[in-house]
């Protein structure tokens, strides 16, 4: 009997692990299983995913100023390039314009040798108008005078220096 016993045990034993195999597989692949650990993946990733989705967004339109600053600064260096003509026109005129007030003081200078023996200056001594004083006038002329005067000093000493 024992034989009949061991084998009569054999069996119950399979057929119990068959059915909890069985109940493990559907257990396992049960919808409702499955959905809770869908839901459990998309709950522990999703927040880190969307973080992520904004730093992207942000770092994209970061790049993208960076992208139109560079783009005004390759056109302004362009259109500096164009502009050495204009500034080549300046500096012909500045030098003419002090070569201009070279002769003017040259002349001015030969004037006043000139005019020492002049007759207009010794009656002009002796001729007093009596004008309005007007101060904002000899102020704006005073200072005018002025930055022509800097103007062409340091157009004179630079030229100096360049030559």
């Amino acid at each position: 009997m024992s034989f009949n016993a061991d084998s009569d045990l054999e069996t119950r034993v399979r057929k119990t692990t068959e059915r909890i195999s069985e109940n493990m597989h559907i257990v396992a692949n049960e919808p409702s299983l499955a959905f809770y650990r869908l839901q459990e993946h998309v709950r522990k990733a999703l927040n880190p995913m969307v973080d992520r989705r904004v730093d992207v967004n942000k770092l994209h339109t970061e790049l993208q100023g960076r992208c139109y600053d560079m783009e005004y600064a390759i056109g302004a260096l362009r259109s500096m390039g164009k502009a050495e003509e204009s500034f080549k026109n300046i500096q012909d005129n500045l030098k003419n314009a002090i070569f201009l007030k070279q002769q003017l003081k040259y002349e001015e200078s030969r004037r006043k040798k000139a005019d020492n023996n002049s007759v207009y200056k010794r009656l002009s001594a002796h001729i007093t108008l009596d004008l309005p004083e007007l101060p904002e006038l000899s102020d704006v002329v005073r200072e005018t005078a002025n930055r022509v005067e800097h103007m062409m000093s340091k157009a004179t000493h630079s030229s100096s220096n360049n030559g």
